[in-house]
C-alpha cells in the first residue's frame, strides 16, 4: 500500500527487452535506497512494481507485458520522469489516503488552466470508472494523491497547488498526455458490497 505522497521525481536511465517484458532502470535523486531491500514494493507514477537490483542512487524493475499494457510505464523513454513512493511502513504517516498501485486505468488529461497559484487539470473519466469518482473525494493520478474538484459523466477536475507542482510530474502534463488513474480503493469495495461491481 502507498499514500499517493510522492517522495521523488526518478529517472529513466534504461529500457531492456526481455522476452516480452520490459526491465527498468531508475535513477533517484533524493529517495534513500538503504532502507529498501530487494523484493520491496515502490510505487512508479502510481504502478506497484517490485525493486531489483538496488544500487544507492538505482534501482531495477521488471514490467510484465500486463503492466506493459494497462499503464503508461510502457511508453516511457530514456530520461523520462517519473513520480517515486517506497510502501508505506507500521507507523508512517498516511498523509494522502490509501493507494494499491493497481491502476485502474490510462485517462487522458483533456485541458489545463491557471487557477490562481494552482493548476487546474480537467481529466477524461474513462466511462466504466466515472460512478467511482466523486466531488471531495479521492484519486490518484500517476502516483499523486489528489482531490477530485468536481466531477461529470466524462470528465474530473482536479487543482495542483505550487507544492505539488514542484515536487511531482505532473506540472509538465498538457491537454492530450495520458495518465495512470487509480479510483479510491473504499469507492471500488463500497461497489462490491452493493453488488454494483
Amino acid at each position: 500500500m502507498f499514500t499517493g505522497i510522492v517522495l521523488d521525481i526518478g529517472r529513466i536511465r534504461g529500457s531492456e527487452p526481455r522476452g516480452g517484458d520490459v526491465r527498468l532502470t531508475i535513477e533517484v535523486q533524493k529517495l534513500d535506497l538503504s532502507k529498501l531491500a530487494e523484493g520491496d514494493s515502490i510505487s512508479v507514477s502510481g504502478c506497484c512494481v517490485t525493486a531489483l537490483a538496488l544500487t544507492p542512487k538505482s534501482f531495477q524493475a521488471d514490467l510484465s507485458r500486463e503492466t506493459l499494457a494497462v499503464t503508461t510505464l510502457g511508453a516511457l523513454k530514456i530520461g523520462s520522469a517519473v513520480n517515486l513512493e517506497p510502501a508505506l511502513r507500521a507507523g508512517d504517516a498516511l498523509g494522502g489516503h490509501l493507494v494499491s498501485g493497481h491502476v485502474d486505468a490510462v485517462a487522458k488529461v483533456l485541458a489545463r488552466t491557471e487557477d490562481a497559484r494552482s493548476l487546474r487539470l480537467t481529466i477524461e473519466s474513462p466511462a466504466p470508472l466515472a460512478r467511482f469518482i466523486a466531488a471531495k473525494g479521492s484519486v490518484c493520478l500517476d502516483g499523486v494523491s489528489l482531490t477530485v474538484n468536481e466531477s461529470g459523466p466524462a470528465s474530473f477536475g482536479v487543482n495542483l497547488i505550487p507544492h505539488t507542482q514542484a515536487v511531482t510530474t505532473l506540472g509538465a502534463l498538457k491537454a492530450g498526455d495520458r495518465v495512470n488513474l487509480e479510483i479510491d480503493t473504499v469507492a471500488r469495495y463500497v461497489a462490491r458490497l452493493l453488488g454494483q461491481s
